[in-house]
C-alpha cells in the first residue's frame, strides 16, 4: 500500500533558466504530464542556493545563463549532493557542451529544439536515475567520436572551459572572480593559460574562437 502511494507521487522538478517565458512554457508542459515544478531559478547561483531547501527529484538546468552559467552550477550542485540528478538543456548545436556537462555529472542532455514529448521523456528518465540524451545530440556525439573531431576547447580543463565561455561572452576578470569566488590573480592565471592553449592574443580573439566553434551565440 505504501509503495503504491509513493509511486503515485509526482516527480518534483527545479527549473533553472534565465528566460521567464521558457520556464512558463516548460512548466505548462510538465503540468500536463502530472510533473510538479517545485521551484524555479533564473541563475545558477540561485539554483545552488535554493537546492538544499527544495530537494527536488531532479534539476532541469539551462547551460547558457548570465553569471556562473549552467555548467558551473551543475558542478557545484553535484559537489554539494553527489546524488543530485540533473537534466541539462541547451540551444547550442556543438558537441563540446554535451560532452562537458555529461562529464561533469549530469544524467541527461536535451537540445532545446527537441519536441515537447522529449522533455517529458527526459525528465522521467533522469528522475529514475537513467541516462538520457536526445537522438540528434547522441548522433552528433557518435559522429564526432568516429571522425575524431578536433575542437580547441578540448585542450582546456573543466575550470578553464567554464572561464573561457564567460570571457567569450564579455565578462571581465573582476566579474568572473566575483561570480566564482576566486581571486583576481587566480582568474588571471587561468586566462593566461587559456590564451596560450587557444593561441589567442586577447579576449576578443577568445570570443572569435567561441563563435567559430558554436560555443556561444550572438
Amino acid at each position: 500500500m505504501t509503495q503504491a502511494v509513493q509511486a503515485a507521487q509526482p516527480i518534483r522538478v527545479m527549473l533553472v533558466d534565465d528566460h521567464a517565458l521558457v520556464r512558463m512554457g516548460f512548466r505548462m508542459l510538465l503540468a500536463d504530464a502530472q510533473i510538479e515544478v517545485a521551484a524555479e531559478a533564473d541563475t545558477g547561483e540561485q539554483a545552488c542556493q535554493d537546492y538544499p531547501q527544495v530537494q527536488p527529484d531532479l534539476v532541469v538546468m539551462d547551460l547558457s545563463m548570465p553569471g556562473m552559467g549552467g555548467l558551473e552550477a551543475v558542478r557545484r550542485l553535484l559537489a554539494h549532493d553527489p546524488k543530485a540528478r540533473v537534466l541539462a538543456l541547451s540551444a547550442h548545436e556543438d558537441t563540446i557542451h554535451p560532452r562537458r556537462v555529461l562529464r561533469a555529472g549530469a544524467l541527461g542532455y536535451l537540445a532545446k529544439r527537441s519536441a515537447p514529448d522529449a522533455l517529458i521523456a527526459a525528465v522521467r528518465a533522469v528522475a529514475r536515475g537513467e541516462r538520457y540524451i536526445d537522438a540528434s545530440t547522441a548522433q552528433a556525439l557518435a559522429t564526432a567520436q568516429i571522425e575524431g573531431e578536433a575542437n580547441p576547447a578540448d585542450l582546456l580543463s573543466e575550470r578553464e572551459f567554464s572561464l573561457f565561455i564567460q570571457l567569450a561572452r564579455g565578462m571581465t576578470v573582476a566579474q568572473i572572480a566575483g561570480t566564482l569566488n576566486l581571486s583576481l590573480s587566480t582568474v588571471g592565471s587561468h586566462l593566461y593559460r587559456i590564451k596560450q592553449k587557444l593561441g589567442a592574443a586577447n579576449q576578443a580573439e577568445l570570443t572569435w574562437v567561441a563563435l567559430r566553434w558554436g560555443l556561444i551565440q550572438v
